[in-house]
């Protein structure tokens, strides 16, 4: 009801499962906490909380603006209100190992399952971005070894990104790839691979799971499941889609409010009163307390 049946122990426990259970798994990014719930009535198998959205929802753009206690709290609330696994992006760490490691302890304690930690500078830049500065092999590794250090979950999942790709070349993020598993890193992001060839190449630098960003409007073309399987990618986040689709569909209803006087014409599109109710599960609230909810939920 208010939310999650499963622990964050069993969430842990579950994404460990799924990746190393020979499928892909895909993990949509939620902007919210109730479209958290939506990814898992859905049918998907993970949640992936992007800093890019984080940031955005704030005003803010994706140069490492937001701080550990916006990211923990936000991811948290999202987190607890779904039963499936979580991974947030924890940007470089928020500072120098040390803080890396407080990063780590205060997102288990907010209930994620995982998080990932990037090589970038800071501040940082959006990693489909250009004119990206990485940090060099040792103070990139520094952080993923404070990380896995600090947890005290063996279950929370590690996973290092590598933006080196658009900086040194291929070679050099299968060489830092490989490095960053040494320092402890469970999975590996490599982030705006060019093509297939390029993950494929990642995949054979290490034995760890590794995941894939299809973004939109990325360095990446927008490759398919299939596509991705075929090329050992364990799993895939879709990290601003439903901002992007919802910004785009709120920007639409207020153009049409300022055209028409109205916003009828968009009526049609927007989600139901009583798909809404659904959603935040009314009902339960009912079964919990008459007194809270005493009143029929519409049919539309």
């Amino acid at each position: 009801m208010l939310y999650s049946t499963t622990t964050p122990e069993q969430k842990r426990i579950r994404l460990r499962e799924l990746l190393a259970s020979g499928t892909i798994q895909q993990f949509p990014g939620a902007f919210n906490p109730l479209s958290a719930r939506l990814i898992e009535e859905k049918g998907f198998t993970g949640v992936y909380i992007s800093g890019a959205v984080l940031a955005n929802d704030l005003g803010l753009p994706d140069i490492g603006l937001t701080t550990l206690t916006e990211v923990a709290t936000r991811a948290g609330q999202i987190a607890r209100m779904t039963d499936l696994p979580s991974i947030v992006d924890a940007d470089t760490g928020f500072g120098e190992p040390m803080n890396v490691a407080r990063t780590v302890q205060e997102l288990e304690n907010a209930g994620l399952a995982g998080l990932h930690i990037e090589d970038q500078f800071n501040p940082k830049r959006c990693g489909h971005l250009d004119g990206k500065n990485v940090v060099d092999l040792d103070t990139a590794t520094k952080r993923i070894r404070a990380a896995a250090d600090a947890r005290r979950d063996p279950n929370f999942l590690i996973m290092a990104r590598t933006d080196i790709r658009a900086t040194d070349g291929l070679e050099a993020a299968q060489e830092r790839a490989k490095a960053l598993v040494e320092a402890g890193a469970d999975a590996i992001f490599p982030e705006a691979m060019k093509d297939l060839t390029e993950f494929q190449a990642i995949r054979n630098a290490v034995d760890v799971p590794i995941l894939a960003n299809m973004t939109e409007f990325g360095q990446s073309a927008l490759f398919t499941v299939d596509q991705l399987a075929g090329v050992g990618v364990n799993m895939i986040i879709y990290p601003v889609t439903l901002l992007r689709s919802a910004m785009g569909a709120a920007e639409r209803t207020l153009e049409a409010i300022k055209a028409n006087g109205t916003q009828e014409a968009q009526v049609g599109t927007m989600l139901t009163r009583a798909r809404l109710y659904d959603l935040v599960d009314y009902e339960a609230y009912n079964r919990f307390d008459t007194g809270i909810f005493n009143f029929q939920i519409p049919g539309k």
